[in-house]
């Protein structure tokens, strides 16, 4: 049997409860996203695009261009039946239930309390303190293979294929949608920093295949 690779979501915070969830990545489809917006305006003799004649004049021919964040979107399973074969007492009494609490908390508001722990806003466990009151998203990090991407999770759609007599899930499907934090951190900055060396590793093999 061919063993799949792990994936991980983890929050990247001192929470409490601590997020982790852990499954194996082997999707049949993932979908990775970045689009444009154009904004070109009354430019003159263009459509689409500013006028242009050498590679030095790219810069202005994009003016009035946004670049939109990259956005992943991928279907994970959760099953819980080969631990519960294996006599794991969690897994037998709360199937899947567990990784499913993980998924809904990492989607719901947080807010700051001394020391900066966060916590679940809706427990109103936050300090006194407006700043600490203030409610924000996770900043979660996906681990897939050799990437390790700063995101955001914007959306969980969770379908429960499989329950137990007490109608507790064992199984389930979860569609996750994610936005990549694009900012001045050191997860990004690795992950282009990887993204140009593969780059050019395609532009090498391209030269020494002979197509140019």
């Amino acid at each position: 049997m061919l063993n799949t690779m792990k994936g991980m979501l983890i929050e990247y915070a001192l929470s409490l409860p601590p997020l982790v969830l852990v499954f194996e990545f082997n999707p049949e489809r993932l979908t990775r996203t970045r689009t444009i917006t154009l904004r070109t305006g009354s430019a003159p003799g263009t459509r689409g695009g500013y006028d242009f004649a050498l590679p030095t004049e790219t810069a202005r021919v994009a003016q009035g261009v946004t670049v939109q964040p990259e956005r992943f979107s991928m279907e994970i399973l959760l099953d819980a039946t080969d631990r519960m074969n294996d006599g794991d007492a969690i897994a037998s009494q709360f199937g899947v239930e567990p990784e499913l609490d993980t998924l809904r908390s990492m989607v719901e508001p947080k807010s700051q309390g001394p020391g900066g722990l966060q916590t679940l806003a809706s427990l109103g466990l936050g300090g006194q303190r407006a700043f600490q009151r203030s409610e924000s998203a996770s900043v979660l990090l996906l681990v897939w293979g050799t990437h390790i991407l700063p995101v955001f999770l914007t959306s969980v759609e969770i379908t429960e294929q499989a329950h137990l007599p007490s109608l507790v899930p064992y199984r389930a499907k979860a569609t996750l949608s994610m936005q990549v934090i694009e900012g001045n951190n050191p997860f990004y900055t690795v992950e282009k920093v990887r993204q140009v060396v593969g780059a050019a590793l395609n532009t090498g093999r391209t030269v020494v295949g002979g197509i140019f």
